[in-house]
């Protein structure tokens, strides 16, 4: 496994690849890398044959008020789990290699990222598109690999790759989830005991949205009353969100039909906690 610091070591790499006929596929990460990153990795080598995972915590997609600096860095665990998983590159740049002095270029994806995760962290979308745009340059892949816990980055990068025309497929893999169903993240470390022992909850909440869709309610305002009387019975919640919205263009829900995102954000504690789920409502 080759681990490389710079945009040139990195095209150096890729490109011995390329010579040799093999496809790429890429997984951008922040690091911390957790079951949930393993498997995107899984998905990568079954499709591709080779392997790229980025390690950069990118600060372009925190807030002034985030957790930026207390974001974890355990580079040599993440490069370990990733020796063990067969990946043959990871890229892992300093901001300085990836902006320079500070770039004065950058990519917006308007619409999808004005609403849930875009309402309370206004920043943040432009900085994981620019950062994946970039990414996406250096490494030039075949395919890139991320999960659908993160639905909304998911389907703005979907609809950035289509509308700039990048030459790559974007694969979308699903939530991977703790035994009692909390969805696994970096920022879980952030929980106290206490803390994790009520999040689960949150799952639990979308999972009961999901059986009264089920059973014929259709109306949003009334799942969302009731996803929120649930929350509110944890200790210590703060509700950023909870939403049910179109699948595709992240627009209100009122009358669900078709396809639907339920999805929503907490604060417990330290931690930020989002998590999401599908639901095909049907006509």
């Amino acid at each position: 496994m080759i681990i490389a610091e710079t945009i040139e070591q990195i095209r150096d790499a890729v490109e011995s690849l390329r010579q040799q006929g093999k496809t790429v596929g890429l997984i951008p990460t922040m690091g911390a890398l957790h079951q949930g990153h393993m498997s995107l990795v899984r998905q990568a080598r079954q499709q591709c044959d080779a392997v790229v995972v980025t390690i950069f915590v990118n600060p372009t997609q925190f807030g002034p008020q985030e957790d930026l600096e207390a974001y974890p860095r355990p580079f040599e665990q993440d490069a370990a789990l990733c020796l063990q998983a067969g990946v043959d590159l990871i890229f892992s740049p300093s901001p300085d290699e990836m902006y320079g002095q500070g770039g004065l270029t950058w990519v917006t994806v308007e619409k999808l990222t004005e609403t849930l995760c875009g309402e309370s962290r206004p920043t943040h979308f432009r900085g994981v598109t620019t950062v994946c745009t970039k990414l996406f340059n250096i490494v030039q892949p075949d395919k890139a690999f991320f999960g659908q816990k993160d639905a909304q980055q998911v389907i703005v990068i979907q609809r950035m790759v289509q509308d700039l025309n990048m030459p790559l497929e974007i694969v979308v893999c699903p939530t991977i989830r703790e035994n009692d169903g909390l969805a696994v993240s970096s920022r879980n470390q952030y929980l106290t005991p206490d803390e994790r022992k009520y999040a689960p909850a949150l799952y639990q909440t979308l999972q009961w949205c999901e059986g009264e869709v089920q059973t014929g309610q259709r109306q949003a305002t009334a799942l969302i009353d009731g996803m929120t009387r649930q929350v509110n019975r944890i200790p210590g919640a703060e509700i950023d969100y909870i939403r049910i919205v179109d699948a595709q263009t992240l627009g209100n829900a009122e009358i669900l039909r078709d396809r639907v995102l339920v999805a929503l954000a907490v604060r417990l504690g330290r931690a930020r906690l989002i998590d999401n789920i599908l639901v095909d409502v049907g006509g």
